[in-house]
C-alpha cells in the first residue's frame, strides 16, 4: 500500500508533510501520547509527579533502542509490546513501571495516528490555501477569456475560461469546509483501556482522557470506545470529495491539453523528458499522477464501511484496515494536492487556441441566442423549430448558417446579415459567466487569506 508516485514526485515543494510521513515520526507521536498520558496521571495523583517528569524527558526518539525493538518484534509477537520496552529502559527504573499504566495498546496508537494526521491536516491546508490563491488568480485573469463550453464531449455554448475556474474555485471551497467539519470530530483522544468503560481508573479516567487532550491539542472521544470508526471513515470520504474535485481539473488539463484541442498546457521546464522513445514528448505529469493517485484514493471509504461493521468491542482485524487505510489515505492525498498545487500555479492558457475553438462551428454554438432573440416574437416552440431545421441543415448540407437562417421569412425581417453575423459571435454569449468568474476569485483569496491566518505558525 503507497501511493503511486513518478520523477515528479522529488521536485515538488512539500509544505514540510513528508517529514511527518517517516516511521520515525511514527514512534516519535507514540512516545509523545505516552509523555501526555504519564503527565496528566502524575497531575491528578495516579502515578508518582516524579515519574511523570522521567517518562516525559526520556520519551525521545533518540532514547529508543529501535534496532532492539526490531529484535524484541521476532521473539514477542506483538507490534507495540517491543517498543514499550525499549521505551522502559530509557526510562529511570523506578519511573518505568508507570510508563503505558492502565491503558491499552490501540489507546495510544490510535490516538498518535490521528495526532500526527491532524499536523498533517494543517500542512494540507495550507497547500489549500494556495491552490485557492492560485485558482483565483486565474479566474481574475480570464473571467474574459471566450472558449467553448462543453456538454456530452461536444460543444454547447460559448463560456469564459474564468468560469469553468469558478466550478473548480466552488467546489475547493466546499471540499475545504467539509474537511474542516470533519476535523473536527476526527482528531480525538480515545483513553478508555480496553473495552472503553475506563475500567481500570473508574470516573477518574474520563477527567484523565479530558486532560490528555488539553496536552496534545486534540478534542477527547465521549465513549471512548474501539469499536467507534466513524470519525475515521468520514475523515477519510472528505479527502476522497477533495481528491475528485482535483482529478476534475486534472482530467480536464489532460484532454484539453492533447494537440487537437491545444488549449491549455502544463508547466514545462527545459530537460524535462516525457518518453525514453519519443523525442518530442512532452507529457501532462502532474495531471496523470493526480488522476491515478485520487482513483486509487476512492477505494478507502468503501473499505471503511466494510470494516466499520465488525461486532463487538474490539477487532484487531478492524483496527489493521483503518490503520492502513488512513495512512494510504494521507500519502494518496499528499501527492494529490502537492500536485495540483504545481499545477494549478503553471498553468498556461492559450486564448487564442480558445478562441479559435469557440469559432470551429461558424456560429453553430450561438444557436440557442438566435433562438431565444426569435421566441420574443414567435414564442419558444416556434423559434426552437426555426434554428433547428436551418442548424440540421447546416450541418448536414455544409452551408452558411448565416444564410440559412436568412431564408426564414420570420428571421429575415428581424434581423439584418449584419446583425445575425453579430449575434453569432462566441464572445456576445457567455451570460454572467464573466460576472460569476470574478466574484469566485473574490471569494477564493478571501479564504485563503483566512485559512493562513488560522493555520498555527509552523504551518503558515
Amino acid at each position: 500500500m503507497r501511493a503511486l508516485y513518478d520523477s515528479k514526485t522529488k521536485t515538488m515543494y512539500d509544505y514540510g508533510i513528508r517529514e511527518l510521513l517517516d516511521s520515525n515520526q511514527k514512534y516519535q507521536s507514540w512516545l509523545d501520547v505516552e509523555a501526555a498520558l504519564a503527565t496528566a496521571q502524575g497531575e491528578l495523583g495516579i502515578i508518582p509527579q516524579r515519574a511523570a517528569k522521567n517518562i516525559n524527558e526520556a520519551a525521545r526518539i533518540e532514547n529508543i533502542d529501535l534496532e532492539e525493538m526490531e529484535r524484541l518484534k521476532e521473539s514477542v509477537g506483538h507490534g507495540f509490546v517491543p517498543f514499550l520496552k525499549v521505551f522502559i529502559k530509557a526510562c529511570h527504573e523506578e519511573s518505568g513501571k508507570y510508563v503505558h499504566y492502565g491503558v491499552t495498546t490501540q489507546n495510544i496508537q490510535q490516538t498518535a495516528q490521528l495526532l500526527v494526521t491532524s499536523k498533517i491536516h494543517d500542512r494540507v491546508m495550507n497547500v489549500l490555501a494556495d491552490i485557492l490563491s492560485h485558482l483565483g488568480e486565474l479566474a481574475e485573469k480570464h473571467k474574459n477569456t471566450v472558449m467553448s463550453g462543453r456538454t456530452h464531449g461536444r460543444h454547447a455554448i460559448p463560456i469564459t475560461y474564468g468560469y469553468k475556474v469558478s466550478v473548480w474555485i466552488i467546489e475547493t471551497i466546499d471540499s475545504i469546509e467539509r474537511l474542516s467539519e470533519a476535523a473536527k470530530r476526527t482528531f480525538q483522544v480515545m483513553m478508555g483501556g480496553a473495552v472503553g468503560s475506563f475500567n481500570t481508573f473508574g470516573e477518574k479516567g474520563i477527567t484523565l482522557q479530558s486532560e490528555v487532550a488539553k496536552l496534545l491539542n486534540m478534542n477527547t472521544m465521549p465513549v471512548p470506545s474501539r469499536n467507534i470508526t466513524s470519525h475515521k471513515t468520514e475523515y477519510i470520504h472528505a479527502l476522497a470529495l477533495l481528491a475528485n474535485g482535483f482529478h476534475k481539473i486534472a482530467e480536464e488539463v489532460y484532454s484539453t491539453s492533447i494537440e487537437e484541442i491545444g488549449e491549455v498546457s502544463e508547466s514545462f521546464e527545459s530537460g524535462t523528458i516525457g518518453s525514453s522513445t519519443m523525442p518530442h514528448k512532452i507529457n501532462p505529469k502532474l495531471s496523470k499522477g493526480i488522476i491515478a493517485n485520487a482513483q486509487k484514493l476512492y477505494t478507502l471509504p468503501q473499505l471503511c464501511l466494510n470494516a466499520a461493521a465488525r461486532p463487538y468491542e474490539a477487532d484487531s482485524s478492524q483496527y489493521m484496515v483503518f490503520d492502513a487505510a488512513l495512512e494510504e489515505a494521507i500519502e494518496l492525498i499528499t501527492e494529490v494536492v502537492l500536485r495540483t498545487e504545481e499545477l494549478t500555479k503553471g498553468i498556461s492558457v492559450h486564448v487564442n487556441k480558445m478562441k479559435e475553438n469557440a469559432s470551429l462551428n461558424k456560429g453553430l454554438d450561438n444557436s440557442e441566442f438566435i433562438m431565444m432573440e426569435l421566441a420574443k416574437k414567435l414564442g419558444k416552440d416556434k423559434a426552437h423549430t426555426v434554428v433547428y431545421n436551418k442548424a440540421i441543415q447546416v450541418q448536414t448540407e455544409g452551408s452558411s448558417f448565416v444564410d440559412a437562417l436568412l431564408e426564414d421569412k420570420d428571421v429575415n425581417q428581424m434581423f439584418s446579415k449584419d446583425e445575425i453575423k453579430g449575434m453569432l459571435l462566441p464572445e456576445r454569449y457567455v451570460g454572467a459567466g464573466n460576472i460569476i468568474a470574478e466574484e469566485q476569485a473574490k471569494r477564493a483569496f478571501r479564504i485563503s487569506e483566512k485559512i493562513k491566518k488560522d493555520l498555527p505558525e509552523q504551518d503558515a
